[in-house]
């Protein structure tokens, strides 16, 4: 083809042949030869079987084919026979007698298809529950529960237990530190219902904390008539009531609890005078700071205070007194006891963020009263204070004193936690039975401090989840205050007299001995009350499945 008839005009197909330029990116290169086939070979599906892949047929009785095997669909006439155990059809047995905690846990931990549906009861109102409203009370009731230092896992049990009392069957709570979240879904084809709410202030107040567990216990029986309007009504004179003890009364009690601490370390009167003066001035301070809106490290590093620098001055001035017990008993008024057992039973029941931040805030206070107690403990040593370690040993031969000042302990720590008054009794009862094992089994049995420690927890948790189960209220107002006599009070003060007197050595494995005494009361508590489910008829583990955990895969 010579050049002018090549520029001619030519037709798009011919254009399409002979110009190179003009041609498509899938069509196909020249020299290679493809396969007509009929139909359409482009549109097939993803879960064809490939040529040349010869697949049996799986057999009749066979449950599961290959992953290439060609889809069936099923029907009901060549359904298999029904198959039904030996031993029966597993059952979940609720007894309405139970206390709603129990019940509640076993729901919680079933699969949400498998749990039973509530039955329709008078509280639902004509044309089913107001779902935000539910949701809303929900959450201010795991709001007050969470705010109290209630474990994540009771909490989520409460706000289970109010939506299945309105006849919300589908609801998945979730509780974290910070935060409370529930869930709702009216069916599978339906948008679930979210809400949430974060808790901001955090404040100690058993009795409000029994009150909400009375709310929760009236709207999960069937035979109430608690009606929504009825419930927030309750709810509101909750937070309208005030605390049932007295500002003084409060900074009275953290004096003797300091007093009946250095008791138990080997003071005597004198020695429980000064340890009362010194909590109740730096308890006040810490009230200041409050009112100041300073953080809580800083309250509990000012309130550290007062106790270390009166014990350094009794020494300073020759007192023939023991500043260490002095010290010592300013320092169990201020261990936060309290959130360190909640946040090793978030842990142990697995809560893991929630128990992560619990014993980091328990961290940041102790740092706090670390830091308050080591300042006094260097002025002290730089002005020429002889403290001797030793000086608070030697506590062997005094078991009536400290039974009582034991007593003593946990009765001014139940009024420091605002309990009722008809449980102030029974904790304090709790606290001396507590030091009692503690003490015949380390005095008298020469037991290592953290097994008898973690022993005489156990029985503390044992005997306040049975106080509790009988009221059918919370266990920590029977459990807290009666741990008040095992915390390691005399290990943190000696550890950090060691690192004041430059023996960083000594110190570091005196902290480390409190961290584990810590540990053995937080363990212990949880144990006991774990053997009380596990041995008693309305907690058996029958009705208490515990979540399935792997071995490291």
């Amino acid at each position: 083809m010579s050049e002018a008839e090549y520029r001619k005009p030519q037709s798009d197909e011919a254009r399409s042949v002979f110009d190179p330029e003009i041609t498509s990116e899938f069509a196909i290169p020249a020299g290679l030869a493809v396969p007509r086939t009929g139909g359409e070979p482009e549109t097939t599906s993803e879960f064809a079987v490939p040529d040349g892949l010869d697949v049996g047929q799986p057999a009749a009785d066979e449950s599961e084919g290959s992953a290439f095997s060609l889809p069936s669909t099923y029907s009901a006439r060549q359904a298999p026979v029904a198959f039904t155990p030996a031993d029966g059809v597993p059952v979940v047995s609720l007894i309405k007698d139970l206390p709603w905690q129990d019940r509640m846990r076993t729901m919680l931990r079933m699969p949400v298809t498998e749990r039973p549906a509530p039955e329709p009861g008078p509280k639902a109102e004509e044309g089913g529950p107001a779902v935000p409203r539910v949701l809303d009370l929900t959450l201010r009731i795991g709001e007050l529960l969470l705010a109290g230092g209630e474990g994540a896992e009771d909490v989520e049990a409460a706000m289970f237990a109010v939506c299945r009392s309105y006849g919300l069957d589908r609801c998945e709570p979730n509780v974290t530190f910070t935060l409370l979240s529930i869930s709702y879904q009216p069916s599978l084809v339906e948008d679930p219902v979210t809400a949430s709410r974060t808790v901001r202030r955090r404040g100690t107040d058993y009795t409000r904390l029994a009150a909400v567990f009375r709310l929760v216990d009236d709207l999960s029986d069937p035979e109430s008539h608690l009606s929504l309007e009825e419930a927030y009504r309750r709810l509101a004179e909750m937070r309208r009531n005030r605390h049932p003890y007295p500002t003084w009364v409060l900074t009275s009690a953290s004096g003797l609890l300091a007093g009946a601490a250095s008791v138990l370390v080997g003071g005597d009167l004198v020695v429980f005078v000064a340890a009362a003066l010194g909590a109740m001035l730096g308890d006040r301070l810490a009230w200041l700071c409050a009112g100041r809106g300073l953080p809580e490290f800083y309250q509990f590093l000012v309130a550290a205070m007062p106790p270390a620098a009166i014990g350094i001055t009794l020494t300073l001035a020759d007192v023939d007194v023991k500043a260490s017990a002095v010290i010592t008993g300013g320092l169990f008024a201020l261990l936060p006891g309290r959130a360190l057992v909640a946040g090793v039973q978030d842990g142990l029941t697995g809560f893991y963020i929630t128990a992560a931040a619990r014993l980091l805030e328990v961290m940041y206070f102790f740092v706090g009263i670390v830091a308050g107690v080591l300042v006094m403990l260097y002025v002290g040593v730089q002005l020429g204070a002889h403290l001797n370690p030793d000086a608070a040993l030697g506590i062997t031969k005094r078991p009536l004193w400290q039974i009582g000042a034991s007593m003593l302990l946990s009765l001014t720590f139940a009024v420091l936690l605002q309990q009722e008054r008809s449980t102030v009794v029974a904790v304090t009862l709790n606290g001396g039975v507590a030091w009692s094992v503690y003490g015949a089994m380390h005095y008298a049995g020469e037991i290592s401090p953290v097994a008898s420690t973690a022993v005489a927890a156990g029985v503390v948790g044992l005997f306040g989840q049975l106080l509790a189960r009988y009221r059918f209220a919370s266990a920590l107002p029977y459990t807290t205050a009666a741990i008040g006599p095992l915390l390691p009070g005399s290990a943190t003060y000696f550890g950090l007299l060691a690192i004041a007197q430059n023996e960083v050595d000594a110190g570091l494995v005196s902290i480390t001995k409190a961290a584990a005494l810590a540990l053995a009361i937080a363990i212990g508590v949880n144990l006991g009350s774990e053997v009380s489910r596990l041995f008693l008829r309305i907690g058996s583990m029958e009705k208490r499945r515990a979540a399935k955990r792997t071995r490291g895969f």
